[in-house]
């Protein structure tokens, strides 16, 4: 591998983890903004779930445009351009429809994830893009930054977060536009965004991929932004102390996430998908019916944060195995605007089971639910995903095998 290869990496996983901690500012402080304007359980699930939904769709158009224009002009676009909702919370924050004005804004930072798969896609080859994948994944750690860093910083000065992630920002901006680079034979698409991402969408595996990251990855955000307000209102912690188990669980996942895509180079991801989701599935069924915190809720978060970590990991190491190398940016953004999205509905669902039935079991529940059909479909359709448009064995050995529009 090339220098350039890993300070590609390096830098995009930099880049992930600082837009992904902008991206998550409002949800450690969701209690904080609930008691201070006065508002109910579903307003605050609202608020958190917004930067969710937008992140997650805005990922479509930016990962088309990855594929066109490059990550080296996209990431620094973005993380500059992010930098305005992130201040725009100063005086957004004492208002409800303005904040959630600025958080319908701060979801741009939540987009980067589509710059940074095409980006590592193509400067590792088939066979380490498992692992390569999984370190970029590990970006999804500004989550855990957010959880710790964010009330501890607020707890001296209520704007001072804001512009921390400000200049963090700023000045990755300039790193970026001076260090990235990308891959030089980079297939640059000339036909227009529209007919990309619609052609994107007639693979059959944009879809599959989008619905099991939808359950791996969305499980991770639906936690990052609503595990806070579940550990502070169903077993009464502090701000700060839900915020630290909170980061706990996300820097577990950025853990797992890496070591998911490493066991993917050396067994089919499908089968470390299944695997993974298949321990959620039990675990959340444990949760379900509401152990104590210690040690029996704690053991199952972490274990429940390493198998959604792994899995993330997984899928994308699929990702790579069934995808056209030059529809990744459009397929990347397909499959994480989905993975968002199944961030984006769970908190909801939680603050409105809660507030109408005064527990939280029935949506763990679902999670399970979910998480086993996950489970089966990757086990008993996708690890045949890679060999349609070779007409070989879907194997390890051949990682690389791009699927065909079906």
């Amino acid at each position: 591998m090339t220098v350039s290869a890993y300070r590609n990496l390096i830098l995009a996983t930099l880049g992930f983890t600082i837009t992904f901690w902008a991206w998550n500012l409002i949800s450690p402080l969701g209690n904080a903004f609930k008691a201070g304007l006065g508002l109910t359980s579903f307003e605050e699930a609202v608020l958190v779930a917004v930067p969710v939904l937008v992140g997650s769709l805005g990922r479509v158009p930016v990962g088309a445009l990855t594929d066109r224009y490059g990550a080296r002009l996209m990431f620094p676009l973005v993380s500059a351009l992010t930098i305005v909702p992130v201040l725009l919370l100063i005086p957004a924050r004492h208002s409800y429809p303005t904040l959630l004005a600025a958080g319908f804004l701060l979801g741009l930072g939540g987009t980067t994830f589509a710059i940074g798969i095409p980006l590592v896609n193509g400067w590792f080859p088939p066979g380490k893009r498992g692992l390569a994948l999984g370190i970029f994944g590990m970006g999804m750690g500004g989550v855990a930054l957010s959880g710790y860093l964010t009330p501890r910083i607020h707890k001296y000065d209520e704007n001072l977060p804001y512009l921390v992630v400000a200049v963090a920002l700023a000045v990755f901006a300039m790193l970026a536009a001076l260090m990235i680079t990308d891959a030089p034979d980079r297939p640059v698409p000339q036909t227009s965004l529209a007919t990309r991402l619609a052609a994107a969408g007639r693979l059959r595996g944009t879809w599959e991929l989008a619905a099991l990251y939808a359950i791996g990855f969305g499980g991770i955000v639906a936690f990052g932004v609503y595990l806070p307000t579940y550990l502070q209102t169903w077993y009464g912690l502090g701000v700060t102390d839900a915020g630290t188990k909170a980061a706990g669980f996300a820097l577990v996942t950025v853990v797992f996430r890496p070591i998911g895509g490493w066991c993917s180079d050396r067994v089919h991801p499908a089968v470390v998908t299944a695997w993974a989701l298949g321990v959620v599935a039990l675990l959340a069924v444990v949760q379900a019916l509401d152990p104590m915190l210690y040690p029996v809720g704690t053991i199952d978060f972490l274990v429940m944060a390493a198998g959604l970590g792994a899995a993330s990991g997984s899928i994308f190491a699929l990702v790579s195995r069934v995808t056209p190398q030059g529809q990744v940016g459009s397929v990347t953004g397909i499959v994480g605007a989905c993975g968002g999205l199944g961030g984006f509905v769970p908190p909801l669902v939680m603050g409105a089971v809660y507030s109408g039935k005064g527990s939280y079991s029935i949506g763990f529940m679902l999670l399970s639910d979910l998480a086993l059909a996950g489970c089966v479909y990757a086990f008993g359709r996708m690890r045949t995903a890679g060999a349609e448009a070779t007409g070989t064995p879907a194997s390890p050995a051949s990682p690389g095998s791009p699927a065909s529009p079906e």
